[in-house]
């Protein structure tokens, strides 16, 4: 998440809850995709991390880095207390964040078709090359931090950060190697009403782990290969069970706005901002928020921001705010980062598509999807659900996700329409294999078990 939301209107009963995700829905002649990604910087001369502040005899931290890309974007900064920590379009069009390891995130504009989106991610590290290039610093494009212990990793000056740091290691064993350690690449897509939420939100669950194995490049932890092919998505299977997931209950009858309010409501809090201070409230019930009963906060209420922070602190395989956020996928190259957002456009903005895609999916159980899940971060495309690889049960999605961008019918100057975004994953698909096996080979292979290649051959 880019920045923390300041809307102090007050909540006065969970229907407003409701509304406010019903404020959402919007026409589909409106639908929009957003596209963020995170990447890890290292410094180009030696591979070691950057920390905030820069190496002793080195100024070229991060700060800087944002303090040049201030310069070049003219966005406006987000200060958390006296610290630099993003940037923000000053028309609400994008944004630059920082992950808690120093990953640097692009919240990409609400954009139109997915060429729009390959120039604006084009266009954004273009600019980070001009910024971090005369400062030594680099970016890798892989999934997880490959080489650096969870100690050598910097810590970023983040209030909310030493929250979840301090919480972490009381709900699960990988939630630090996640916030510290990992870096996705996720699109953010609209819905029409709740009928068409819920539709959206159940196929993307059911695909979701088809997107982990299509998009799997984390091969590599601490130096050595991880023995799974997306070491990011085995972290979330133990990072916060109470946030993370397959969300069975979206499968469930009864699936509404009002359901999803009610599952957010029982996540546990990590903080309330007043003003610039992150109270820490962890374990605390948005409940007792609501109603001023917060023991860490007394007589203390909800408002419309604590609303927003709170559900950004959720962690689902796939998160509905006021649009849907796939969060499946390691990051990657920038044809990888288009592909994401293609094949979910592809299969979510044409209605023949997405009926075609809830046909695929629809006959698989719960527990099905969560063995899917399960088993994806070591086996990706070889994985099986109801007697099938989902190397065939790819090879159905992305059929149906071409005609569903063909169906769209952007085209860009060229007169190219969206589908030529999805080729690599017909490639892919086409193999049976994914880009962690690919770097793998290469690992065992040209490499010589030289992890420090990556900083040279896996970088933007």
């Amino acid at each position: 998440m880019a920045r923390d939301v300041t809307d102090t209107t007050p909540i006065t009963s969970r229907d407003e809850l409701v509304a406010w995700f019903e404020a959402g829905c919007k026409p589909a002649s409106e639908f929009r995709l957003g596209t963020e990604h995170e990447k890890v910087p290292f410094y180009t001369a030696d591979h070691s991390p950057v920390p905030y502040e820069g190496q002793p005899g080195r100024h070229n931290g991060i700060r800087a880095v944002l303090e040049g890309m201030q310069r070049e974007t003219g966005w406006e900064p987000i200060i958390d207390r006296d610290a630099l920590i993003g940037l923000a379009d000053p028309k609400g069009l994008g944004a630059i964040s920082l992950e808690p390891g120093g990953q640097f995130e692009l919240s990409g504009a609400p954009l139109d078709n997915v060429h729009e989106t390959a120039a604006e991610l084009a266009q954004h590290l273009e600019q980070v090359k001009r910024v971090s290039a005369p400062l030594g610093v680099g970016y890798l494009d892989l999934g997880m931090s490959p080489v650096w212990t969870f100690e050598q990793t910097p810590r970023m000056p983040k209030s909310r950060y030493k929250i979840m740091t301090a919480y972490m290691p009381k709900v699960g064993t990988r939630g630090l190697d996640m916030m510290y350690r990992t870096s996705t690449v996720q699109v953010n897509l609209d819905f029409a009403s709740e009928a068409d939420m819920v539709k959206k939100m159940r196929v993307s669950l059911a695909l979701q782990p088809l997107a982990t194995a299509l998009f799997a490049n984390s091969p590599f932890t601490d130096g050595k290969p991880n023995g799974r092919l997306s070491e990011r998505s085995e972290i979330w299977r133990d990072t916060d069970n109470n946030r993370a997931g397959m969300l069975p209950f979206v499968f469930e009858d009864g699936m509404s706005f009002e359901r999803y309010v009610d599952y957010a409501l029982d996540v546990p809090m990590y903080f309330v901002k007043r003003g610039d201070t992150y109270h820490d409230v962890t374990g605390a019930s948005f409940r007792d928020l609501l109603d001023g009963r917060l023991a860490g906060l007394p007589g203390e209420r909800a408002t419309m921001s604590d609303w927003a922070n709170h559900l950004s602190t959720i962690f689902p395989e796939v998160r509905l705010k006021r649009y849907i956020e796939m969060r499946g996928a390691d990051v990657g190259g920038p044809q990888h980062i288009a592909a994401l957002s293609a094949f979910f456009v592809g299969l979510l903005y044409d209605s023949a598509a997405l009926d075609a895609a809830w046909d695929l999916v629809k006959g698989w159980s719960a527990v099905e999807r969560q063995s899917l899940r399960d088993a994806v971060p070591s086996q990706a495309l070889r994985a099986t659900i109801k007697g099938r690889s989902l190397q065939d049960v790819g090879r159905d999605a992305l059929k149906i996700a071409r005609a569903g961008l063909a169906a769209r019918g952007r085209r860009n100057a060229n007169g190219e329409d969206e589908t030529k975004f999805v080729d690599l994953l017909d490639a892919r698909i086409a193999s049976g294999r994914v880009a962690a096996q690919d770097l793998l080979d290469l690992y065992e292979g040209p490499w010589k078990r030289d992890l420090s290649r990556v900083f040279t051959e896996c970088t933007f």
